[in-house]
Protein backbone atom coordinates (compact mmCIF):
# COMPACT_ATOMS: atom_id res chain seq x y z
CA UNK A 1 0.00 0.00 0.00
CA UNK A 2 1.35 3.26 -0.78
CA UNK A 3 1.05 6.07 2.07
CA UNK A 4 -0.57 9.20 1.15
CA UNK A 5 -2.03 11.49 2.66
CA UNK A 6 -5.82 10.06 1.67
CA UNK A 7 -4.69 7.01 3.10
CA UNK A 8 -3.41 8.91 6.04
CA UNK A 9 -6.07 10.43 7.12
CA UNK A 10 -8.61 7.35 6.75
CA UNK A 11 -5.29 5.74 9.05
CA UNK A 12 -5.52 8.39 11.23
CA UNK A 13 -9.46 8.53 11.68
CA UNK A 14 -9.22 4.75 12.86
CA UNK A 15 -5.78 4.38 14.24
CA UNK A 16 -6.41 7.75 17.00
CA UNK A 17 -10.35 6.62 17.89
CA UNK A 18 -9.97 7.28 21.68
CA UNK A 19 -13.16 5.06 22.37
CA UNK A 20 -10.92 2.21 21.45
CA UNK A 21 -8.49 0.58 24.07
CA UNK A 22 -5.25 2.20 25.70
CA UNK A 23 -3.47 -0.33 24.17
CA UNK A 24 -4.82 0.04 20.69
CA UNK A 25 -4.14 3.34 20.79
CA UNK A 26 -0.55 2.66 21.56
CA UNK A 27 0.09 -0.03 18.95
CA UNK A 28 -1.66 2.21 16.19
CA UNK A 29 0.78 5.62 17.36
CA UNK A 30 3.72 2.86 17.07
CA UNK A 31 2.47 1.61 13.29
CA UNK A 32 1.38 5.20 11.95
CA UNK A 33 4.44 6.91 13.72
CA UNK A 34 6.41 3.50 11.50
CA UNK A 35 4.58 4.23 8.42
CA UNK A 36 5.98 8.04 8.34
CA UNK A 37 8.90 8.50 5.55
CA UNK A 38 12.54 8.67 7.85
CA UNK A 39 13.18 12.63 7.92
CA UNK A 40 9.01 12.76 9.56
CA UNK A 41 10.22 10.02 12.10
CA UNK A 42 13.42 11.81 12.50
CA UNK A 43 11.30 15.39 13.17
CA UNK A 44 9.00 13.79 15.13
CA UNK A 45 11.50 12.59 17.22
CA UNK A 46 12.79 15.78 17.70
CA UNK A 47 9.99 17.68 17.93
CA UNK A 48 8.25 15.19 20.74
CA UNK A 49 12.08 15.22 22.82
CA UNK A 50 12.62 19.19 22.78
CA UNK A 51 8.78 19.43 23.74
CA UNK A 52 8.20 16.24 26.30
CA UNK A 53 11.70 15.60 26.41
CA UNK A 54 11.99 16.66 30.21
CA UNK A 55 9.20 14.22 31.17
CA UNK A 56 10.99 11.57 29.28
CA UNK A 57 14.05 11.89 29.98
CA UNK A 58 13.77 11.24 33.80
CA UNK A 59 12.32 7.85 32.81
CA UNK A 60 14.73 6.97 30.62
CA UNK A 61 17.74 8.01 32.18
CA UNK A 62 17.37 6.65 35.42
CA UNK A 63 17.50 3.16 34.17
CA UNK A 64 19.53 3.83 31.24
CA UNK A 65 23.30 3.14 31.20
CA UNK A 66 24.41 6.46 28.91
CA UNK A 67 28.15 5.52 29.25
CA UNK A 68 27.18 2.21 26.57
CA UNK A 69 25.80 5.22 24.22
CA UNK A 70 28.43 7.45 25.03
CA UNK A 71 31.14 6.56 22.18
CA UNK A 72 28.46 6.82 19.92
CA UNK A 73 27.64 10.35 21.00
CA UNK A 74 31.35 11.25 20.49
CA UNK A 75 31.54 9.76 17.31
CA UNK A 76 28.41 11.93 16.06
CA UNK A 77 30.04 14.51 17.64
CA UNK A 78 33.32 14.34 15.50
CA UNK A 79 31.02 13.81 11.88
CA UNK A 80 30.08 16.63 9.57
CA UNK A 81 26.12 17.77 9.95
CA UNK A 82 25.88 16.28 6.75
CA UNK A 83 27.28 12.48 8.29
CA UNK A 84 25.34 13.23 11.36
CA UNK A 85 22.20 13.38 9.39
CA UNK A 86 23.29 10.19 7.59
CA UNK A 87 23.69 8.29 10.33
CA UNK A 88 20.30 9.34 11.98
CA UNK A 89 18.56 8.57 8.82
CA UNK A 90 20.66 5.24 8.81
CA UNK A 91 19.29 4.10 12.07
CA UNK A 92 15.76 4.93 11.42
CA UNK A 93 16.01 3.08 8.04
CA UNK A 94 17.25 0.26 9.88
CA UNK A 95 20.35 0.24 7.55
CA UNK A 96 23.10 -2.02 7.88
CA UNK A 97 25.83 -0.38 8.72
CA UNK A 98 28.29 -0.16 11.63
CA UNK A 99 26.71 2.73 13.33
CA UNK A 100 23.60 1.05 13.27
CA UNK A 101 25.00 -2.51 14.46
CA UNK A 102 26.48 -0.69 17.65
CA UNK A 103 22.90 1.17 18.56
CA UNK A 104 21.87 -1.93 18.04
CA UNK A 105 22.93 -4.09 20.59
CA UNK A 106 21.99 -0.95 23.82
CA UNK A 107 19.35 -1.53 26.11
CA UNK A 108 15.91 0.44 25.18
CA UNK A 109 16.29 2.64 28.27
CA UNK A 110 19.83 3.09 26.91
CA UNK A 111 18.23 3.85 23.11
CA UNK A 112 16.02 6.48 24.91
CA UNK A 113 18.74 8.70 26.84
CA UNK A 114 20.64 8.29 23.23
CA UNK A 115 18.19 9.95 21.26
CA UNK A 116 17.69 12.42 24.16
CA UNK A 117 21.24 13.10 24.17
CA UNK A 118 20.98 13.46 20.58
CA UNK A 119 18.53 15.93 20.68
CA UNK A 120 20.10 18.01 23.21
CA UNK A 121 23.09 18.21 20.94
CA UNK A 122 20.55 19.58 18.11
CA UNK A 123 19.78 22.20 20.52
CA UNK A 124 23.40 23.50 20.96
CA UNK A 125 23.92 23.43 17.86
CA UNK A 126 26.78 19.99 17.77
CA UNK A 127 24.77 17.88 15.71
CA UNK A 128 22.85 18.78 12.51
CA UNK A 129 19.72 20.50 13.88
CA UNK A 130 16.35 20.66 12.17
CA UNK A 131 16.33 23.56 9.54
CA UNK A 132 15.01 26.92 10.33
CA UNK A 133 11.85 26.94 9.15
CA UNK A 134 11.53 23.23 8.72
CA UNK A 135 7.32 22.53 8.57
CA UNK A 136 6.65 18.67 8.91
CA UNK A 137 4.17 17.02 6.91
CA UNK A 138 0.54 16.83 7.91
CA UNK A 139 0.98 13.59 8.63
CA UNK A 140 3.85 13.87 11.16
CA UNK A 141 1.88 17.20 12.53
CA UNK A 142 -0.80 14.28 13.52
CA UNK A 143 1.57 11.86 15.04
CA UNK A 144 2.91 14.68 17.11
CA UNK A 145 -0.45 15.65 18.12
CA UNK A 146 -1.75 12.52 18.86
CA UNK A 147 1.28 11.78 21.25
CA UNK A 148 0.77 14.87 23.26
CA UNK A 149 -2.53 13.53 23.61
CA UNK A 150 -1.23 10.29 25.33
CA UNK A 151 -0.59 9.76 28.64
CA UNK A 152 3.09 9.91 30.18
CA UNK A 153 3.22 5.76 30.85
CA UNK A 154 1.54 5.63 26.68
CA UNK A 155 4.23 8.50 25.59
CA UNK A 156 7.22 5.76 26.99
CA UNK A 157 5.23 2.95 25.76
CA UNK A 158 5.52 4.49 22.25
CA UNK A 159 9.18 5.93 22.10
CA UNK A 160 10.52 2.67 23.76
CA UNK A 161 8.96 1.05 20.93
CA UNK A 162 9.89 3.58 17.83
CA UNK A 163 13.79 3.94 19.60
CA UNK A 164 13.96 -0.16 20.20
CA UNK A 165 13.23 -0.74 16.83
CA UNK A 166 15.63 1.20 15.08
CA UNK A 167 19.29 0.05 13.90
CA UNK A 168 20.28 -3.61 13.38
CA UNK A 169 20.87 -5.84 16.27
CA UNK A 170 23.77 -8.06 14.71
CA UNK A 171 22.60 -10.90 17.32
CA UNK A 172 18.56 -10.81 16.40
CA UNK A 173 18.01 -14.20 14.38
Amino acid sequence: MTFTSDSASTRFSSAFNYSIQAGDVVTSSIAVFKSLNVDDQLAVLWYAYTEMGRSITPAATGAARLQFAEGLLQQIKQMSHTQQLEVMRDLAAKRNTQFSRSYGVLGTNTKLAFWYELSELMVQGTVIPVPAGYQISRDAAQVLKTLRELDFGQQITVFRKVVSDMGIDPFAD
